[in-house]
């Protein structure tokens, strides 16, 4: 991860973000959280950016390995979470979701997305920082 710099990382989120709005500039709000997913996929392939989708988190219990259903949505350029939701209210769940889930995996940011909103950008969308981020070179 030492590779990217804060600048680096803020322009994958930038592009991200680009990639929800024009998947919901195309499609709207109002459908199912899936075929956000699958387009996002197929908007974040297009801008070149590497993406693994359905992602499993690795979970250690002190020093035991356990087996877990935890999964993030979207991991783009091993950096950042990226979380889809297709929700009338925002819950504060998710937030805890996504933090847990980039303290797990060790990164510095992570993007919840919400489409079911009027306007992507305004209200459709949070970005997180940790100290991962934080400790980076600008």
């Amino acid at each position: 991860m030492a590779r990217f710099s804060k600048e680096e990382i803020n322009h994958i989120s930038y592009e991200i973000i680009g990639a929800a709005i024009e998947v919901h500039k195309e499609l709207g709000p109002g459908l199912l959280e899936s075929i956000y997913h699958q387009c996002m996929v197929e908007e974040l392939v297009t801008r070149h950016l590497r993406v693994e989708t359905e992602k499993i988190i690795p979970l250690r219990y002190k020093s035991k390995k356990l087996t877990t259903n935890l999964r993030c949505d979207l991991f783009v350029e091993d950096l950042i979470v990226v979380e889809l939701k297709a929700v009338e209210t925002m819950l504060p769940i998710f937030t805890a979701q996504i933090l847990s889930y980039m303290r797990l995996l060790k990164v510095p940011k992570g993007i919840l997305i919400n489409f079911n909103v009027e306007n992507i950008f305004r209200e459709g969308q949070k970005t997180f920082v940790n100290d991962h981020f934080r400790n980076l070179p600008d």
